[in-house]
Formats: C-alpha cells, structure tokens, sequence
C-alpha cells in the first residue's frame, strides 16, 4: 500500500505532464496515451486512469517484460510516453542508442533491496557467498552500493557509477553475478541473495518487507544517480499541432 499511496501522490504531476502531450484538449472523445511501463498490473494505475478520464484523456497502460523495451517502443512511435526508469538509465540509453528522449515528468524513487531464499539475515551469508545482481549499468552501479552498505562488499576508489572491476575481492565477503533485471528474482533459488528490483518483486511473489538489506532513496548516493528531477527539454513542445512529437520523445522516470 506504500508503493501505490506514492504513486497516487504522483499522478498530479503525470497527469499534467500526459495533458500538455495531448495539447490539453478535452473534445467528447477526448485523447488517448499510450504510456508503456513495467508495472501495469499495480493498482495505482487505477488511480492514474481516473484522474486521466477526468481530464479527458484515455490512457492505454501498455506492459513490458523487461527494462530494455519502453525506450525502444517509445523511440518507434509505438507508445506515446513511459514511466519505468530514473535518469541515469535513460541518459544510459540514450547516449547507447544516440536517441533524444525527453523526460517531462517525475514520479518517485522506491529503495532497492537485498533478497534470499536461503538465508534469514546478512550475517548468514557465508563468505564467498554469490549474489545476482542487475547487469545494465545504472541499476549495476546502485546495487553494488547496496552490497557495500549492508557490509558485504568493498569497492576501490571512490567511482560514482562503480562496475565488478571495482571490487576489492580480497576484501569483500561475497561475489557477484552480473543478470538481467528480470532475471534476479528468479535466480534466487541458485544464488545466496539477489538485488531485486521493485518491478519485479511482485510478479515473483516476493515481500518487498523480507528484504535483508535496502537502502535509503533519500540518501546522497542515491540522490547523486536515481533521484528523478522535474525537467522539460528547451524545445519540449507542449502545443496541440505539435502533440505528436511531443509523445514520441515523452519519458515518465522513477526507480528502475
């Protein structure tokens, strides 16, 4: 109830966001958005689709599986915005794919955890423990400062955006495994714990209260690389002629 209550508080924002792409018109049939997201089956969309409908705007939740997806979609024209990611991963992305999309709206940063089948508390990881980690390097790089926090690894040089290669493995009491995202939750019955992202918690089955570890969202190390920030692009059009361009470059962030 947490995770939605904060997405509920955010819909203002995104829905104001959503109402300057459709050039703010309210006709009877009003405007249909197509927003991809991770997530379409948390409740808070519910929430997110009324307020719309009040405005006069449909929006069409579409779901992907997986967090290489939406930027593509959103880049081909497919959907009209998204909402699945902070803005280090989609600076990541568009830097990758020499891409241009625009952030116009902010939701919020949900903590990133440490998560086991096999183990009750980070005390009973034993040394040389493998922990399964998100492979792109945003999420890489918060979750190795999770593993740091909670005591278990130890990172060289103080690098803002730290990769494997910067573990000190002498000095660290596990190893790590570089997974897709979507693959953590599932690979916790091989592994002694993953860094689980809250898109897929849910769909595992996992209770987001059974972590062993999370970090703080409001901390400066998470401030530095995750905190979403209201932005417009210079040129963001906002105007009914230019709507359409206006929902092809749309991207919603949060915690990825």
């Amino acid at each position: 109830m947490k995770f939605s209550r904060s997405l509920a508080l955010a819909a203002v924002p995104l829905l104001a966001a959503l109402t300057a792409c459709s050039g703010g018109s309210g006709g009877a049939d009003g405007d249909t958005v197509r927003i991809g997201t991770t997530e379409a089956g948390d409740r808070s969309w519910e929430i997110f689709e009324d307020k719309a409908k009040d405005a006069g705007i449909t929006l069409d939740v579409v779901n992907f599986s997986d967090y290489s997806q939406p930027n593509i979609a959103l880049s081909q024209g497919q959907i009209d915005a998204n909402l699945f990611q902070h803005l280090q991963f989609l600076g990541e992305y568009n830097t990758g794919a020499d891409d241009d999309l625009t952030p116009i709206g902010a939701t919020q940063i949900v903590p990133l955890g440490l998560y086991s089948q096999k183990h009750r508390s980070l005390a009973d990881i034993p040394q040389g423990g493998e922990i399964a980690i998100p492979n792109d390097p945003s999420n890489q790089a918060r979750a190795l400062f999770v593993l740091k926090g909670a005591g278990l690894l130890t990172l060289t040089g103080d690098n803002p955006s730290p990769t494997p290669a910067d573990i000190d493995t002498t000095a660290s009491k596990v190893k790590v495994t570089p997974v897709d995202a979507a693959q953590t939750a599932l690979s916790l019955a091989s592994v002694d714990g993953a860094i689980v992202n809250n898109t897929f918690l849910e769909r595992s089955g996992i209770d987001p209260t059974s972590a062993l570890y999370k970090d703080d969202p409001s901390s400066p190390a998470v401030d530095d690389t995750d905190r979403p920030i209201r932005i417009r692009h210079e040129n963001l059009p906002v105007g009914k002629e230019d709507a359409h361009r206006c929902r092809r470059r749309g991207s919603h962030h949060r915690e990825g």
